[in-house]
């Protein structure tokens, strides 16, 4: 069966999917100290080969969505996951997102609805 779809739809899902794999990889080598912080958009976009622009037009197009709203989610499920599944405290945690511990409070209950603590106590294993 051939694929009848134009080659600049194929290159957008493309596009979208190699971003969704940078930033999985991206955060755990900053979560594992392979990388000191984390990278603009920009610079993504120059690791993916594009422009910035571009990324950003085909994400809106392909989700509906900026690419910093998966940026941002990426982050707040990565830390829920060190929430329940480590016993490090919560400004470690925070360290290890390369935040400071009451921006990371702020930028956890902003995205999460509530504390990171009161996340903890709701769903520790």
């Amino acid at each position: 069966m051939t694929d009848t779809k134009p080659n600049n739809i194929k290159r957008s899902a493309e596009i979208t999917a190699a971003y969704f794999t940078f930033l999985d990889q991206h955060i755990e080598d900053v979560v594992n100290g392979q990388v000191l912080d984390f990278l603009e958009l920009n610079q993504i976009a120059q690791a993916l080969h594009i422009s910035h622009s571009h990324l950003s037009d085909t994400l809106q197009q392909e989700t509906g969505h900026h690419p910093c709203h998966f940026y941002d989610r990426k982050i707040l499920n990565k830390a829920k996951s060190l929430l329940t599944d480590t016993n490090l405290s919560i400004a470690e945690i925070a360290k290890k997102l390369t935040y400071d511990p009451s921006n990371f409070g702020k930028f956890f209950k902003k995205f999460a609805g509530q504390t990171a603590g009161d996340f903890r106590r709701q769903h520790k294993k």
